[in-house]
């Protein structure tokens, strides 16, 4: 029996049912694999699923598509790769509150923004109010990452980064409006977000284990996509208490609809990954040039 263990990006959501769906059905046991699922609150999110899998804490992270760009351009190169991606389309957005007074991304200059202060991130949200029309000049706080949604509901900050299928689906249910700011509607391209990061090395040592687990892992997901209500039973007992008042079935719906279908789950589109680098090489956000091959592993999903 082949043991992994994969750091996820958050606390149990909907971006990660398939896991616990292969998990929960057997479908990892049954191409001979044990799999560990870690959340970041067991630790508070002191160290990053991707560092994780730098440090061999963890086979595998779930993490931005930037993880990867970051860790192969970094001083002391780490040989990450992506070697599959969760969405096909990009199911996050900047969030306002409805009820204050920015309405588009240009009205974010002299406000908060409530960073996870990921690599890109902070330069990301400059270039959409530029491209806004706004000046890009906001100010930028760092909170706990596990508390950052309620910055805006409390608010301590006046945007910040969410996904619409989780935060957008619990703002729902609250009643609370939002203002949502999708990065292709200002010339950002999807950088796939969350993507599951390993070792270039490790895949290349054990590239069949990788492949059963990915293929497990798809089974999941259109198994999620086909049986919202299984799925989401198999979810619901990792949710966190915080997150308990989510409609998971309502979350999950919206959800299922990003993870692609038989034919591409988990595949990068090379000319997307190919676009995003482009973007961020003429925003002079990346120096170095890498190709698709330095950070993609295709082939095994």
């Amino acid at each position: 029996m082949k043991k992994f263990k994969i750091a996820l990006d958050w606390t149990a959501n909907t971006n990660h049912t398939g896991f616990y769906v292969a998990k929960a059905k057997g479908f990892y046991a049954e191409m001979g694999l044990e799999v560990l699922i870690e959340t970041p609150d067991m630790d508070n999110y002191s160290i990053t699923p991707a560092k994780k899998v730098e440090l061999k804490q963890a086979d595998m992270a779930l993490c931005p598509f930037e993880s990867v760009v970051s860790y192969r351009t970094k001083t002391n190169v780490f040989d990450a790769v992506a070697i599959a991606t969760i969405f096909q389309e990009d199911v996050s957005a900047i969030a306002t509150l409805a009820s204050g007074e920015i309405k588009r991304p240009a009205e974010l200059d002299g406000h908060v923004y409530a960073s996870y202060k990921a690599r890109y991130e902070d330069e990301i949200i400059r270039q959409m109010i530029k491209n806004d029309g706004g000046t890009g000049d906001f100010k930028i706080s760092y909170p706990e990452k596990l508390g950052i949604w309620e910055t805006i509901l409390t608010g301590a900050a006046d945007a910040t980064w969410i996904f619409r299928n989780w935060e957008g689906t619990q703002a729902a249910e609250e009643g609370i409006a939002l203002n949502l700011f999708k990065m292709a509607d200002y010339g950002i391209p999807y950088g796939y977000s969350p993507v599951i990061l390993v070792s270039e090395n490790c895949v290349m040592e054990s590239e069949g284990d990788y492949a059963r687990f990915l293929e497990a892992t798809k089974k999941g997901y259109l198994f999620a996509q086909e049986n919202p209500l299984e799925a989401v039973a198999c979810i619901a007992p990792y949710v966190a208490k915080q997150d308990k008042n989510i409609d998971l079935i309502k979350s999950q719906k919206f959800t299922s609809g990003f993870y692609g279908t038989m034919d591409n789950w988990g595949v990068l589109d090379k000319n997307k990954v190919l676009e995003y680098l482009k973007w961020l090489s003429e925003n002079k956000l990346e120096k170095q040039f890498l190709s698709f091959e330095d950070l993609v592993v295709s082939g095994l999903v």
